[in-house]
């Protein structure tokens, strides 16, 4: 398993993750008071590191200074902040080969597909016997990790870390699991933005003998909920784009697409391209 994940550093007063991992810039949270400069700041540290690509989530206001130096809109979820302003995902290639998608035909196909099984909605099965749903706690850290280091070859951000997974309670991420007999089986996770009433819904896992019991929807609707209940008026998702169950999962759910990241994150052993999914509460 990789376990080299990549590094989330502090720009002024914006957020970065970036590695040789994901071989990227992950402009994560952008403080407007630094544009125009931060775009030159990115560049340079992509290019002296060797990375291929940057990646910026911006609101639509600021776009102009990525557009003129070499961005493209990969992604846009309507409303992101707060409800507000449009939430714009931007990808800068600095390789020719990281711009196009290996098969980009059987990419479209996932998202044809997933909106189809979303045109004929079926009701999620109710959990199976043994099956709950309940949030993990600091004491759980440990088979959290434990399950994500089973489930995932590789991952963006070091979520097979007991000590991450910790920190990441400690500073507001809500988790989600599934429990057969006690047992963890599946896991989710809502990382919530409170000024911008958003949140990401992410981290899903489950163990593949639990797998086909629509857990991952379950874990999903209960993480919305939440969410719901602390003021949150939109939930989006970045998920593996060659994931038929995922996209459907959200597609299901009634979420949109806004867009696909190409080549964008290292996951499950390899760098994928990402779909973007959102759903505004009603």
């Amino acid at each position: 398993m990789t376990t080299s994940a990549d590094r989330i550093a502090a720009l002024g007063g914006s957020t970065v993750q970036h590695g040789p991992q994901s071989n990227r810039v992950y402009l994560m949270h952008l403080d407007p008071g630094d544009c125009p400069q931060i775009v030159d700041v990115l560049d340079d540290m992509a290019r002296h590191r060797g990375y291929t690509k940057v990646f910026a989530k911006v609101p639509a206001r600021e776009t102009r200074w990525f557009l003129r130096r070499g961005y493209r809109e990969e992604a846009v979820v309507p409303g992101f902040f707060a409800g507000r302003e449009d939430g714009v995902f931007l990808g800068k290639f600095l390789c020719p080969r990281r711009r196009e998608p290996a098969d980009p035909a059987a990419l479209a196909g996932v998202v044809r597909a997933a909106r189809a099984k979303a045109a004929a909605p079926r009701r999620a099965p109710a959990l199976a016997p043994g099956l709950a749903l309940a949030p993990p706690g600091p004491e759980h850290v440990e088979v959290m990790a434990g399950l994500y280091s089973r489930v995932f070859a590789s991952y963006p951000f070091p979520i097979h870390d007991p000590a991450y997974l910790r920190r990441a309670l400690e500073q507001g991420v809500v988790f989600m699991g599934a429990w057969h007999d006690g047992e963890l089986v599946g896991l989710a996770s809502a990382e919530p933005d409170y000024a911008a009433r958003n949140a990401e819904m992410t981290d899903f896992a489950v163990l593949p003998r639990q797998r086909g019991k629509a857990l991952a929807r379950h874990l999903l609707r209960a993480l919305e909920k939440d969410m719901a209940g602390r003021g949150v008026d939109l939930f989006y998702t970045i998920a593996r784009a060659a994931s038929h169950g995922m996209n459907a999962t959200f597609a299901r759910q009634g979420y949109r697409f806004a867009g696909t990241l190409v080549n964008n994150t290292h996951i499950a052993g390899g760098i994928e391209s990402m779909n973007v999914w959102y759903r505004r509460r009603s």
